[in-house]
């Protein structure tokens, strides 16, 4: 049996079923290799403002390993956050026929890439980068140049979507080392959670004082610059919608400003962030999931995955790395200009003029997301190591 060797940040809720869904194919033996412990530990994150840790398991159902991080600060928000000096010993004691990176722009990786060999054991990259938001100056030809000599420690790249394709071919990427891996969650998690998530909704919906009748436009994550949120509030404000209310689940350093701007005007509510157990119930109160995201952070928008799991209508910016593979325009949902106030409104009226459509999106929604699963997924890997002879 081949043993991949995979080297990620840290125990992500996304990842981890993957992780133990790839160990149950019967041709392929796996090792996740962790440069950090956030996320089952009780720690802040900078971005919420919240200390937590997930209450999902992360660590279940493959072989993993903690790298020692000797960082002063550890963590991804800046690049000498994962300092690992062990990792190129520990990966070689597991004697892998391949090793797999899902991210590379910390110092522990770039060292890692100088010294490994990667003509005795080759390198996979799955990555998410994308660039919808053009630029030509000197800046970005540097920027290009230097990442396409990174890419080329690489024998083969799995790319999550369309917008990722595109990246890696701007870094002079050929075609035939291209990999379809889309980005996917636990689909059969909110799958088979659906019918008790709706019930528990619908007791939420009651807790939160939203009346019964009333429709609602969800938006669940960081309150911060890059999500957008007050493109989000103003436009619910100028759309004046009859019957829709608007919920914000979540956190972050933009919380206080959002909550004082809607204490002006009704049908705004806010709940504070919902760890993943909650999840299922936090999409299914929707009638609507908007993610109003600007600028290049926003690679993929996993949050647009859970919410068409439980039948979600989407509407989402151009900058969402997600748009172009999960959103059939005014099939499930819509696509605006990002930071176009104006355009998220006209959206939104859109969206609620024809309330039926609306629901028949969701179903679209539901149907769509059945394809971004691990399956499909593990397919695309699976087919990278096949073309490497690995199999």
């Amino acid at each position: 049996m081949n043993k991949l060797a995979i080297i990620t940040s840290h125990p992500i809720q996304y990842y981890a079923p993957w992780f133990s869904y790839l160990a149950k194919t019967n041709n392929l033996a796996i090792k996740v290799f962790y440069l950090w412990n956030f996320g089952i530990t009780q720690k802040v994150d900078p971005e919420f403002k919240k200390s937590f840790q997930w209450d999902i398991p992360l660590l279940e159902g493959y072989e993993y390993e903690f790298i020692p991080n000797v960082s002063k600060n550890p963590g991804t928000h800046h690049f000498w956050g994962l300092q690992n000096p062990s990792l190129i010993s520990q990966i070689k004691s597991y004697h892998p026929d391949a090793v797999l990176l899902m991210t590379y722009n910390f110092v522990s990786i770039y060292n890692f890439l100088w010294k490994w060999n990667s003509k005795k054991v080759p390198l996979l990259f799955r990555g998410d980068s994308h660039r919808l938001i053009f630029k030509n100056n000197i800046k970005e030809k540097i920027k290009r140049n230097f990442i396409t000599q990174i890419y080329r420690h690489f024998s083969a790249y799995l790319y999550v979507g369309k917008a990722n394709y595109d990246y890696f071919r701007y870094h002079n990427i050929p075609p035939e080392k291209l990999f379809f891996s889309p980005h996917a969650i636990d689909n059969q998690r909110f799958f088979n959670q659906a019918q008790e998530a709706f019930e528990q909704a619908k007791v939420w919906k009651q807790e939160l004082g939203i009346p019964e009748n009333y429709k609602i436009i969800l938006f669940a994550g960081k309150f911060n610059t890059k999500k957008r949120p007050l493109d989000l509030l103003d436009a619910f404000i100028k759309a004046n919608l009859s019957e829709v209310s608007l919920l914000f689940v979540g956190n972050g350093e933009l919380e206080k400003e959002l909550k004082e701007k809607a204490t002006k005007h009704k049908n705004i509510y806010f709940a504070p962030f919902q760890n993943q157990s909650f999840m299922p119930r936090t999409y299914a109160i929707a009638d609507l999931f908007v993610l109003p995201s600007y600028g290049s952070g926003e690679t993929w928008g996993l949050v647009i995955n859970e919410a068409m799991c439980m039948s979600c209508p989407i509407i989402a910016s151009t900058h969402v790395g997600c748009a172009q593979n999960l959103i059939s325009l005014n099939k499930n949902g819509l696509i605006f200009p990002a930071g176009d106030v104006s355009a998220l409104t006209n959206s939104l009226q859109e969206a609620f003029s024809n309330r039926e459509r609306l629901q028949e999106w969701g179903k679209v929604s539901r149907k769509i997301i059945e394809d971004y699963s691990y399956t499909q997924t593990t397919q695309g890997l699976q087919e990278a190591l096949n073309y490497l002879n690995i199999s």
